[in-house]
């Protein structure tokens, strides 16, 4: 099982990026694959999650800036994120939800984890 998180990169307050997710080893469609973020000195933070036919889910805290979708034909997930504001900075992880602990927005549910990407809004 391998999940490789890339996409992100330093921009200016209001940009936007591209997080992309790429898995293997496993049935995407089977598995809930969440993103995540951490700042420094924060703990980790859900902020998205797709799984099976289920509607895919944000966090409110992310008012509708962050957008996550899937190509099964790719095994890759995508997070859309704009009006990237400077606290949204920090390492941004993709996951697979290995246990059915808390809620899917919850880390401690997920086992299997990407390297992060680095993502760096400057005001």
């Amino acid at each position: 099982v391998q999940l490789q998180a890339c996409g992100g990169g330093s921009v200016q307050a209001g940009g936007s990026l591209r997080l992309s997710c790429k898995t293997s080893g496993f049935s995407l469609y089977n598995y809930a694959i969440g993103w995540f973020r951490q700042a420094p000195g924060r703990d980790r933070e859900g902020v998205s999650y797709v799984r099976g036919a289920a509607m895919p889910f944000t966090s409110d805290s992310i008012e509708g800036r962050f957008a996550i979708s899937r190509d099964i034909s790719k095994s890759t997930v995508y997070l859309d994120i704009s009006a990237l504001k400077p606290e949204d900075t920090g390492v941004y992880y993709c996951a697979r939800r290995v246990r059915n602990f808390g809620t899917y927005l919850d880390p401690a549910g997920y086992g299997d984890w990407g390297q992060g990407t680095q993502v760096t809004v400057s005001s």
